[in-house]
């Protein structure tokens, strides 16, 4: 049925056109401008009926479609490729008019390859149907949730902000970031979030050239937008200039787009355009929209479809006879349809490795020799955790005058414990910064600076709290460079303060033991510095991955080990280190005592300090062990763990973390899939939050556990 009512809106707007005449009518764009909307708007329609043509020969893979929203092709008019867009799915013509401004050359069969899924996709590489183009300044976006949003607030701060710490510009002074989203996903957390951190910015007097698009054709697939509620929530958002218009309406839609660019690029400050549309058709092929709305609906939202009032506009104002247009129209239509064809000729992914060589870089000697190269002499007196990874940040922002670190508190404060301490002074608060409260502001923030050019270091206070925001890793930071087939990227490096041991204090959200949700996420790398030299050896490595590799880096950082000195007695200072000038190797982990016999335990974090006190009792018990500290968990040094599994038959594997989903399971799982000569065990945390006080010791590893397994597994 989809298909049909699509190629009827084609029918019914040629029945319209024809029967059209110049009656005097005004147009108030200019007339060139309109008839270049037309083509984009003419050529997006019939892309939809394409999709669906090409679902049903079994060649396409999606049919969410435009009918109803083309005119959004006025703002691919009024913004150029210097202006960083993030737009809404149902956004085609805006790409299909910035790219015949930017002489594209076939933009048409840009959209087809998408549509099959053909590796030709100059978008994704046929990895997805997605909107977006580096030449085009149309940034990949899947706009799910609008999940897009705190990016787009982060695309607009690095504009200015740029410019302030006097870095290259790669846009127009006047440049403005543009993102577009459904009424549905107004509603969500994440846009609410991004709506309040641009009234944030801007309540403080900072520039934020941002303009937020609202396409409110009132229907969330079946789920009906309450009327008058948009305008509503998005007219009283502070500091946030509100424009609105009828997107049917081309003379209106043309005059409140205009104004609101002019808003933003003039003043640097943010603005929403709210543009009511009507959805012509269905949510996607499979959404049979008779259902929930009834015909007099369907036929009024007929009457308002953008295609067919423009067209009737040109032809009453006499700068197009109807002839002329349904001229364009057939052209159109042979255009998509030559494309169409072609594209299913294109040549598909074909192997695991096709599909994934989009998602990271090798690690290659380029990022090895840039660290090295930009080391400093080291510290030259023994350190903590904390002053290590604080020497590794001052390092970074005396090496790159493009990174910046910021989070809550992280400023004049110096984060919660102590970690940036010094580094507002250094930088100045151009390069350190406190944010607001809302780590998927923070992370978007990240995003939207590092894929225009800066070198983002974000905070996240604890480990519990990146789950709140965990999307923005998952759909936004790791898929980036998938969706766009490399061309884009937002390298980053991300500071957790994690994992438990923290004698009680502040129960779960202060002592999360939980890594799984990060460690499924393909695309990024995780590592776990447990000492000053660990640190500075593992910072500098992470730099240059973010720098040079274009990778999302993520730091967890043990809270418990910060600030510890002892090793085994009070007052040896043995847990200090020095900071020497070395950098760590990617995927690859630390062994202390490497010629140790009778057993290995690999760990990492806490249970690198437990598992050395540990390696002591049993030393005196007469079981000499070696400690594999893994530094990293994705990827997992796992060569190293096995060769040393192998030297001693014998591999204890000591998890922080909690038994299911941990880093044991996989170590344990694949070692026993390599070799049958390793006797394995471990012991973990159990399944359970972690709680208050002394009772978080009932969950948690301890150093009498190691012992006792060690013991049992070595003398078995």
């Amino acid at each position: 049925m989809s298909m049909q009512r699509a190629r009827d809106l084609v029918e019914h707007f040629r029945r319209q056109v024809g029967s059209c005449a110049a009656d005097g009518t005004t147009l108030e764009a200019p007339a060139s401008v309109g008839v270049s909307l037309l083509q984009s708007m003419l050529w997006t329609r019939h892309l939809d009926v394409a999709a669906h043509e090409l679902r049903h020969a079994g060649h396409g893979h999606y049919t969410i479609c435009n009918a109803g929203h083309e005119s959004n092709a006025v703002l691919g008019h009024l913004t150029g490729t210097s202006d960083p867009a993030l737009v809404h799915y149902r956004s085609t013509a805006f790409q299909l008019q910035r790219a015949r401004e930017a002489k594209r050359p076939n933009p048409v069969l840009d959209i087809a390859l998408s549509l099959v899924a053909s590796s030709d996709d100059p978008t994704s590489g046929g990895r997805h149907k997605v909107l977006g183009m580096n030449e085009l300044g149309i940034v990949p976006s899947t706009s799910t949730i609008a999940s897009h949003l705190p990016r787009a607030v982060g695309l607009a701060f690095a504009i200015e902000r740029r410019g302030r710490l006097g870095l290259p510009q790669a846009f127009e002074p006047d440049a403005i970031a543009i993102a577009s989203f459904g009424d549905a996903s107004a509603n969500h957390s994440t846009a609410l979030g991004a709506f309040n951190a641009a009234s944030w910015v801007t309540h403080q007097r900072l520039k934020l050239p941002l303009l937020l698009v609202c396409e409110d054709n009132g229907l969330g697939i079946s789920t009906r937008t309450p009327t008058g509620w948009i305008e509503t929530s998005l007219s009283r958002l502070p500091h946030l200039e509100y424009f609105s218009a009828c997107g049917w309406e081309i003379d209106e839609f043309y005059s409140a787009a205009c104004e609101a660019v002019t808003h933003c690029r003039s003043t640097r400050r943010p603005a929403v355009l709210h543009v009511r549309c009507e959805r012509l058709l269905g949510h996607a092929g499979s959404d049979v929209d008779t259902v929930y709305r009834t015909r007099d609906e369907l036929e009024l939202a007929l009457d308002r479809d953008p295609v067919t009032n423009l067209a009737q506009r040109l032809i009453r104002s006499a700068v197009m006879a109807s002839e002329d247009v349904l001229a364009m129209d057939r052209e159109s239509q042979q255009t998509v349809a030559s494309a169409a064809a072609t594209a299913t000729e294109r040549p598909k992914l074909q192997t695991r490795a096709q599909v994934a060589e989009a998602l990271t870089r090798d690690v290659g000697a380029e990022v090895i020799d840039a660290a090295r190269a930009l080391t400093s002499a080291g510290a030259a007196e023994p350190a903590t955790l904390a002053q290590g990874i604080n020497g590794a940040l001052a390092e970074a922002l005396e090496r790159y005058p493009e990174a910046l670190i910021f989070g809550q508190d992280v400023a004049k404060k110096g984060g919660v414990y102590g970690l940036t301490k010094g580094l507002l002074s250094q930088a100045g608060p151009a390069r350190v910064f406190n944010t607001l409260l809302d780590e998927q502001t923070i992370l978007g923030l990240a995003l939207g600076t590092a894929t225009l050019g800066l070198l983002p270091v974000p905070e996240i206070q604890y480990l519990a709290y990146v789950h709140n925001a965990l999307d923005q890793l998952r759909g936004e930071a790791a898929t980036m460079s998938y969706f766009s087939n490399a061309a884009y990227d937002n390298p980053m490096l991300i500071r957790i303060a994690g994992f438990a041991y923290q004698k009680g204090f502040g129960g779960h959200f202060h002592n999360d033991n939980s890594v799984s949700a990060l460690r499924d996420i393909p695309g990024i790398s995780i590592f776990v510095p447990a000492r000053a030299d660990d640190a500075a050896q593992l910072y500098r490595l992470a730099f240059s991955l973010a720098r040079v590799g274009r990778r999302v880096v993520v730091s967890i950082e043990p809270i418990a080990l910060y600030h510890t000195r002892d090793l085994h007695d009070a007052g040896d200072e043995a847990w200090l280190s020095v900071a020497d000038a070395t950098v760590a190797e990617f995927g690859r982990a630390r062994v202390y005592f490497p010629t140790a016999p009778d057993l290995t335990i690999a760990t990492y974090g806490n249970g690198v300090r437990m598992s050395l006190r540990a390696a002591r009792h049993l030393r005196d018990a007469g079981i000499r062990a070696r400690v594999v500290d893994l530094r990293w968990l994705k990827p997992l040094p796992f060569d190293d763990i096995l060769s040393n599994a192998q030297d001693t038959g014998r591999l204890l594997f000591v998890d922080e973390c909690r038994r299911t989903g941990s880093v044991s399971e996989e170590v344990l799982a694949r070692v026993a899939e390599r070799v049958d000569s390793v006797r394995l065990a471990r012991v973990t945390a159990d399944d359970c939050f972690v709680p208050l006080g002394d009772a978080a010791q009932l969950v948690l590893v301890s150093e009498t556990e190691i012992v006792d397994a060690a013991t049992k597994l070595a003398r078995g």
